[in-house]
């Protein structure tokens, strides 16, 4: 099991049976809240104690755990920092903080209070159960299990909490919890056949219809951009489309497009050696996309849907697409490859034409590892955004600034539409050598767009992560499942 699926939810500590580990948070400098009293009780003072003494300060990500000799064996104390400073994203944090104490401490179960603070109960209760969940996540299937390990089997929430807030974070965490096993298995099993089957079993819900193209089929929708990067590879390349028919018949869907590169040599022109087996990750965005899906399949809301994932490998060999070569894409555009690395956005401009062409969406936003150029900017700590619609930009900073899945916009000028024009096709896949590459690809894929409003996120800072965070292991992030489909809930209403 990668992650523990359900969060139970309790009214409140119950001292007549022994309790193996609970949690609570305690804000930065402040005394023993009452809500906290029967605990501290229950622990002969020892919380109180702590607190006189300042072993135990509150400040943020700090944590403390204390051994009781009566009913409850284990008590964390964790840091939640000054209670004005309070976030959604904190309360997750914090979450994740009181479940990596729990396993350190080869607890079975973590138990944790919700804290009284001046967050909508809600909203709070949906973060404590995403923290919980997406913390108890971790990739071992392919390790040999150790007879007498021990591992943390389940969770709880105490308090007055809301039920049906928690059960929706429940569901939006279960589905990044997939995504992040899609990123993180190989890519001799992750293959685009692999992802396929994905889509079709999460096509299998109410409301939802999946259609897989094969390469006979992409050759057929005139997709030269993703057949010419799917030439070097063994792997067959797949085109998957998930309907969601949630809204009203005829309302114009809204688009989601995400990148399916399932692994990313660069081609001929080749990537360097160094942490090449990272490139498993080049399916991040459709990882995202699916994972999504997954999510709108348990909570059906009202509106209408469109997603589509572009999936292929990127090898090289001797039928590989060479930097020099004119593809036709879908909208009939010709591209000069004049790097073969820059993979990621020639099968998303097959994939955006064909959703614009053929589902006329309300909007779209797409997703993708798309260039290394976003690390240097943002790093690991935000999403590079960028399009051509105000009000569409907006909309997904708002998703983003309520599930803490940060982004940030870079400028989208007509200036560096210059960049990619070509001597000898409409357009080219690269933009001026190494000067604002996130711009260059984005600016490529508006060609593939027209007017439509649309966002591109570049994830390639975000969509794994090398350190472990509060509720983020090393590995797959599954960055971006919450954000987009807190976005589509809020435009169902």
């Amino acid at each position: 099991m990668s992650h523990i699926s359900n969060v139970e939810l309790k009214a409140a500590p119950d001292f007549s049976q022994e309790t193996d580990f609970i949690a609570v948070g305690m804000f930065k400098d402040s005394g023993v809240p009452e809500s906290l009293a029967a605990l501290d009780a229950a622990m002969d003072g020892l919380i109180s104690a702590v607190r006189e003494r300042k072993n135990f300060t509150g400040k943020k990500d700090e944590s403390l755990v204390l051994h009781g000799q009566g009913q409850v064996a284990r008590v964390a104390l964790i840091g939640l920092g000054e209670p004005e400073k309070f976030t959604l994203d904190l309360a997750r944090q914090a979450a994740g903080n009181a479940v990596k104490a729990a396993r350190a401490q080869k607890a079975v179960r973590c138990e944790l209070l919700q804290p009284d603070c001046d967050l909508d109960g809600a909203d709070l209760a949906q973060a404590l159960t995403e923290g919980l969940i997406l913390a108890s996540y971790k990739f071992d299937a392919h390790k040999k299990k150790e007879e007498d390990a021990v591992d943390l089997t389940g969770l709880a929430l105490l308090g007055d909490v809301d039920a049906a807030s928690a059960g929706r974070g429940t569901i939006v965490a279960n589905a990044a919890c997939l995504t992040r096993e899609l990123q993180n298995e190989p890519a001799n099993i992750m293959t685009p056949t692999r992802l396929a089957a994905e889509a079709e079993r999460i096509g299998q819900a109410a409301n939802m219809k999946t259609t897989i193209w094969d390469r006979e089929g992409i050759e057929k929708l005139g997709m030269g951009a993703l057949l010419g990067v799917a030439l070097g590879s063994n792997e067959p390349p797949r085109f998957m489309t998930i309907e969601y028919s949630g809204g009203a018949k005829g309302d114009a869907p809204f688009a989601i497009v995400g990148k399916g590169l399932t692994f990313d040599s660069g081609g001929i022109s080749i990537k360097a050696s160094a942490n090449m087996d990272e490139m498993k990750f080049d399916m991040s965005g459709g990882a995202v996309v699916l994972g999504v899906m997954e999510a709108i399949a348990h909570l059906q809301p009202k509106i209408n849907i469109i997603a589509a994932v572009p999936s292929t490998e990127n090898l090289l060999g001797g039928s590989a697409q060479r930097p020099g070569d004119i593809v036709k894409a879908y909208n009939g555009k010709t591209i000069e490859i004049l790097n073969t690395d820059a993979e990621g956005r020639l099968i998303l401009a097959d994939a955006l034409s064909y959703v614009v062409d053929v589902h006329k969406p309300a909007a779209i936003v797409d997703l993708a590892t798309l260039t290394g150029a976003v690390l240097i900017a943002l790093g690991h700590r935000a999403s590079g955004m960028l399009g051509n619609d105000d009000d569409l930009l907006a909309e997904v900073q708002a998703a983003a600034d309520h599930t803490g899945e940060r982004v940030w916009q870079l400028p989208l000028w007509e200036e560096y539409s210059e960049d990619i024009k070509s001597k000898v096709a409409d357009v080219k896949n690269i933009g001026s050598g190494r000067l604002a590459g996130t711009v260059a690809g984005a600016v490529f894929l508006k060609e593939f767009v027209g007017d439509m409003p649309w966002v591109h996120l570049d994830i390639a800072g975000t969509a794994w992560q090398d350190k472990d965070q509060p509720y983020v292991p090393g590995g797959g992030s599954g960055v971006g499942v919450r954000l987009l489909t807190s976005l589509l809930l809020e435009r169902a209403g």
